[in-house]
């Protein structure tokens, strides 16, 4: 073992508590994401070995395997706010779910990944220690940055602001996910709920016409749960547009 290796014992056993978010949090996509990001740290800081094993809303990954996910998804955010962009803009909060589809060679190359990169943590404890660290350092840096700087990530260039609203849809999209087999454990933020409703309005091109609530939202135009016969005649035409993204 070389001493890049982490070790059992860089991450305390037992259950942790949720990182605190720094002072001051100064503008709407930072307090977004830091209420996802905090109520996903509520329901990660104390699970265990145990319950990293269960089966979550996304398929063919367990718990850790989708935390892994997750705390790459904080390390990218990380470096995209500090990697300024010299432009033009070609993304925003809605558009850059545009090239995130459910079926296809990506995804299924990224759900294998994920799966194989969360085995190499002999214990969950590093991954969860791991994963509270990474969050609160991306929530950090987010307050630190100016909403309207541009900021590089997936190869597209969009204001942090929109970057941050990206982090807060994925975040608490994988928060419904993650307690899908922990029923026990706390919800979503509403202000992340709320963001991911209006991301799906604006891939969608107008406001839902049918009466779901957030979550189920979330859940049906994300492909995690299938339209109902009913459901497709009420959306017409745009039930061919589901999921909206994966």
């Amino acid at each position: 073992m070389t001493d890049a290796e982490p070790t059992q014992a860089q991450y305390p056993r037992g259950p942790q508590p949720p990182p605190q978010p720094p002072e001051p949090v100064r503008t709407e996509p930072v307090r977004a994401l830091h209420a996802a990001y905090q109520a996903l740290a509520a329901v990660v800081a104390p699970l265990e070995d145990e319950d990293s094993w269960q089966p979550t809303g996304c398929t063919g990954w367990a718990v850790r395997d989708l935390l892994h996910h997750c705390l790459m998804d904080c390390e990218r955010g990380l470096v995209a706010l500090h990697t300024p962009a010299p432009g033009p803009v070609d993304r925003d909060a809605v558009s850059y779910w545009s090239d995130w589809r459910p079926g296809t060679e990506g995804a299924a190359n990224g759900r294998r990944w994920a799966r194989v990169s969360a085995s190499m943590f002999l214990y969950f404890d590093q991954l969860r220690g791991l994963y509270l660290e990474t969050a609160a350092a991306t929530l950090h840096a987010a307050a630190a940055t100016d909403p309207g700087l541009l900021v590089s990530t997936q190869g597209h260039t969009l204001t942090a602001g929109d970057l941050m609203s990206t982090l807060t849809v994925e975040a608490t999209i994988h928060h419904l996910d993650l307690v899908a087999s922990l029923p026990h454990a706390p919800g979503p933020s509403p202000s992340g709920l709320a963001r991911v409703r209006d991301t799906l309005d604006g891939l969608l091109g107008r406001p839902l016409p049918l009466d779901w609530n957030d979550e189920h939202y979330a859940r049906a135009a994300t492909g995690r749960l299938p339209l109902t016969d009913a459901e497709a005649r009420a959306l017409g035409p745009d039930a061919a547009s589901f999921p909206l993204f994966g």
